[in-house]
């Protein structure tokens, strides 16, 4: 690990000058993801800009019925925040399917909706990565890429994005609060993360020292009506293979309305748009879960390890939804 100076800022507007001004410079939250990248030598920052005594951890009520998360709050003090257990649960249920209790009493909102992926050829400095080093290649494209995308993938990139937390929020429409150089900005959390391109080193939509100041989670009713399905390859501490996050509104057996978002697919987590209107307005059924969930999956590419994604993300999708319908609509 090479030499790199630490400032602790009184301010978001200081910290954001700070990182504008140092080309290599990165925020410290919990370091869950950074400092094993530093340790890597995958990331070598000169600079890093402690955030964690900033105004930025508190959970507050908004006065439409959403909540506003600061980017500071632990994703082990989200999962267990009465208003989100209550109105969102498949916050908590992603929250809690992620990492250990450990590494959740460190990570942060903000620091986990900005994980860097976990493609091996990204963390081998030795191996040919067009988003940890430009121009260089991507080893994975026809390497390992078990774990790596089904969708939107280009011949420049085909790395997930390792979030669950990212993936509920996605299909919660949640925005994000940015400070950027030129003042604040609010970002849907649906355009934050950049399909990869031919540029995958730019990964999100914000500007260069921008700092994620909280997220905005808007009320949706039949959220209390949700949940958070991951598939991984051990019970726990291990990033999904597949997952999906589910709300569901029906009025009889009719889904009146219905949100989904798919993660370890895509280079940023997937909302399932295509499903959704699938869905909307017709008697629930299995059968139509997963015919929406086939009218989603229509675009996908698998690569030469991956094709089990296709029906693993269909039968998540099944029997997340046909969990949240009940007996009755089976």
């Amino acid at each position: 690990m090479r030499p790199f100076r630490y400032h602790r800022p009184a301010g978001v507007a200081e910290a954001v000058a700070l990182i504008d001004a140092a080309p290599d410079g990165a925020y410290l939250a919990g370091g869950t993801n950074l400092v094993d990248l530093m340790k890597l030598g995958v990331q070598r920052p000169d600079l890093l800009v402690d955030v964690n005594r900033l105004a930025l951890d508190t959970v507050d009520p908004l006065p439409d019925g959403g909540l506003r998360i600061g980017a500071t709050v632990r994703n082990s003090d989200l999962a267990a925040h009465p208003l989100v257990r209550q109105h969102q649960p498949m916050l908590s249920r992603a929250l809690l399917a992620g990492a250990s209790g450990q590494l959740r009493n460190m990570a942060t909102t903000a620091g986990n909706l900005l994980q860097r992926t976990r493609c091996v050829y990204f963390q081998d400095t030795g191996r040919a990565c067009n988003k940890r080093e430009p121009g260089t290649g991507c080893a994975a494209l026809h390497g390992q890429n078990r774990d790596l995308a089904i969708l939107d993938w280009s011949e420049a990139c085909v790395a997930t994005h390792p979030s669950d937390l990212a993936v509920a929020m996605v299909a919660l429409d949640a925005v994000v609060e940015a400070y950027e150089p030129d003042g604040p900005r609010d970002v849907p959390l649906t355009e934050l993360h950049r399909s990869p391109g031919a540029h995958p080193e730019r990964e999100t939509t914000l500007a260069r020292g921008a700092l994620i100041t909280a997220v905005q989670v808007p009320p949706l009713p039949f959220a209390t009506r949700s949940t958070y399905l991951k598939v991984r390859d051990r019970a726990s501490f291990a990033f999904a293979v597949g997952s999906v996050a589910a709300a569901l509104n029906l009025e009889g057996d009719i889904v009146r309305d219905v949100r989904l978002a798919y993660g370890a697919v895509a280079h940023r987590p997937w909302r399932a748009y295509r499903a959704e209107e699938a869905l909307r307005g017709r008697p629930f059924t299995a059968e139509l879960a997963a015919q929406a969930a086939d009218a989603e999956l229509a675009a996908a590419r698998a690569l030469h390890h991956n094709a089990f994604k296709v029906p693993l993300i269909r039968n998540i999708t099944v029997r997340a939804l046909t969990d949240l319908a009940g007996p009755v609509n089976r």
